[in-house]
């Protein structure tokens, strides 16, 4: 009998949350760091930002094509997201896959997007941090209990 209760311990763990069920992004990041891991966090997501949004405007003024638009305007949207910390760990994939996608679509300098897909997929997989939008609304909560 230990073995079957151990085992559905083990499912819950493992088991993702639908939409609707709550805050399933907790689940993604056993803790938001702050200190200073925390900046370290939020200079990654600056740096990354800035660069994304920096480079996705220049792109929009040089190209008058649709098709060639649409990745730096998705990378220029995420940009603001990471900087603000929404939807950190779907923004970094979301960066990422863009940025593979204007690797292979140019025949440009790959480096700059190689660069921001690679901290696209870090911050994907470190998390936003403790100074984030994603901390406040899914991060862990203090309740205070009183005395009786």
């Amino acid at each position: 009998m230990e073995v079957q209760t151990s085992f559905w311990r083990f499912w819950e763990v493992l088991r993702v949350p639908y939409a609707g069920s709550g805050p399933c992004l907790q689940r993604l990041f056993s803790t938001f760091p702050n200190g200073w891991p925390g900046i370290g966090i939020l200079l990654q997501r600056v740096l990354t930002a800035t660069t994304l949004f920096c480079c996705g405007i220049a792109h929009l003024r040089d190209t008058s094509q649709f098709a060639a638009i649409v990745p730096h305007l998705l990378a220029a949207v995420g940009g603001i997201l990471l900087l603000v910390g929404l939807w950190t760990p779907m923004v970094g994939v979301l960066v990422a896959a863009m940025e593979i996608w204007t690797i292979f679509s140019r025949s440009v300098d790959p480096w700059i997007s190689i660069m921001l897909a690679v901290l696209g997929v870090t911050l994907a997989m470190i998390g936003p941090g403790a100074w984030s939008i994603d901390a406040h609304l899914f991060g862990r909560k203090h309740f205070e209990i009183p005395q009786r």
